[in-house]
């Protein structure tokens, strides 16, 4: 009775080596498949974040990235204002080649108190402010090294340039228009548009 017992036996044994791999083994070579993935993607990730950084701060010693940081506080003063009944003020100092955006908060305008100050910033090596020049022909001069751009609900007092040079002497414009309250970058000494006369007026 023993051999007739161990024959099926011998041939359960023959079939269970001929059946396929139990699917465990694929799901373990999947999750290890899985794992590679992820660890490239995290590698990937950090070495874009440090790609990112290095072009920022490359970027923030550019003219282009200079100057457009302060047409962008030159447009967060006139925005801030429209929105709100407050007054804000960019100061422009070409001495010290910088420039401070504030809210006026006291009736004498000369006071600048430093709660008062939302932000300030220097021009930069590659983007220097030569002169600055108002829709009502005044302009800064050896005598008048600031210039003050000053926004309320109804826009801009005044409109007017503001000409920078990059690091090859190249000028740009930052145009202040007091209608519109837009505030924009363009290549050169460009001409501003200046408000009319009554007498020059169709209407």
């Amino acid at each position: 009775m023993m051999p007739i017992c161990s024959a099926p036996m011998r041939t359960n044994c023959v079939f269970a080596a001929l059946r396929p791999a139990p699917k465990a083994r694929c799901v373990s070579s999947g999750f290890t498949l899985t794992e590679l993935v992820v660890v490239l993607l995290v590698v990937l990730l950090f070495v874009l974040m440090t790609q990112i950084n290095l072009f920022g701060l490359f970027r923030k010693s550019t003219f282009e990235a200079q100057a457009h940081e302060f047409v962008s506080i030159m447009q967060m003063a006139v925005s801030a204002a429209a929105e709100s009944d407050r007054k804000y003020e960019v100061i422009i100092d070409l001495a010290e080649q910088s420039y401070t955006l504030r809210q006026i908060s006291s009736p004498d305008l000369s006071q600048v108190l430093e709660e008062d100050i939302i932000a300030q910033n220097d021009f930069g090596n590659n983007c220097r402010v030569v002169y600055v020049l108002f829709d009502d022909l005044t302009e800064t001069d050896e005598d008048t090294i600031k210039a003050f751009f000053r926004a309320g609900q109804a826009g801009w007092q005044a409109g007017g340039k503001i000409v920078l040079l990059d690091s090859k002497e190249k000028p740009y414009s930052v145009v202040v228009n007091r209608i519109s309250r837009v505030v924009m970058l363009k290549e050169g000494d460009v001409e501003i548009l200046l408000p009319r006369r009554p007498d020059e007026m169709l209407f």
